[in-house]
């Protein structure tokens, strides 16, 4: 099976860190990632292993069936894993690392069996360390009537690898900021709602206009 969503989402993140451990939340523009935003959504980390729905798209409202922004994360899973995924989000946010989960719904009255991915990668801030966590959550199969609570079949947690070349602790601010990664014109619709500001989300840069050269000639 294929989640190219989550595909995206990981590219897009590993293009916006250019090298470093993680990218900063202020480097997230949305349109970075317009074909899978309905499966994508951020944590706000309100305790080690709680994060709750700060931005979510329409497939995971579609999954619990109501407005989830707001919600911890483990309101999609069935009790008994909850704890394990309070563990995986703890060490996402403090080592950091990257963990991917293979996911399930079982079949019942009503509910299709489910079968899908979530992914998620810590998001760094310059004051606090990892205040966010970017994530995604796709999967194959007709929902059914929701709500749909998954449990976790699969974790693999990924290391995050700084390279060469990363401008190092205490470097100049103008040397750490990453360049940008090119973006789309913005959709006239999202399928995503967002529970922040859209002005938090960093620009696309302007490209500074430059004056013709003109060519004068002497014969002096």
């Amino acid at each position: 099976m294929t989640f190219p969503a989550i595909a995206q989402v990981d590219a897009y993140w590993e293009g916006l860190r250019a090298g470093r451990l993680m990218p900063q939340r202020a480097d997230i523009d949305p349109r970075g990632m317009e074909s899978a935003l309905e499966h994508v959504f951020m944590l706000e980390l309100v305790a080690p292993r709680v994060g709750r729905m700060r931005i979510a798209g329409n497939h995971l409202q579609e999954i619990l069936g109501m407005e989830v922004r707001g919600m911890p994360l483990s309101a999609f899973f069935e009790p008994e894993v909850r704890e394990k995924l309070g563990q995986v989000i703890e060490r996402v946010s403090s080592t950091p690392l990257i963990a991917e989960f293979k996911i399930s719904a079982k079949r019942s009255i009503g509910h299709p069996a489910i079968s899908g991915r979530m992914y998620l990668a810590p998001l760094g801030s310059q004051e606090d360390g990892v205040t966010r966590i970017l994530g995604c959550l796709e999967t194959q199969g007709s929902i059914g009537r929701a709500p749909r609570r998954f449990t976790i079949d699969q974790v693999k947690l990924r290391r995050i690898v700084e390279t060469a070349g990363t401008a190092p602790t205490g470097a100049p601010e103008e040397a750490k900021k990453p360049v940008p990664a090119p973006v789309a014109p913005a959709p006239a619709k999202s399928p995503m709602h967002f529970a922040e500001p859209t002005s938090e989300f960093a620009a696309a840069p302007k490209t500074p206009k430059v004056p013709y050269l003109r060519l004068v000639k002497s014969d002096s």
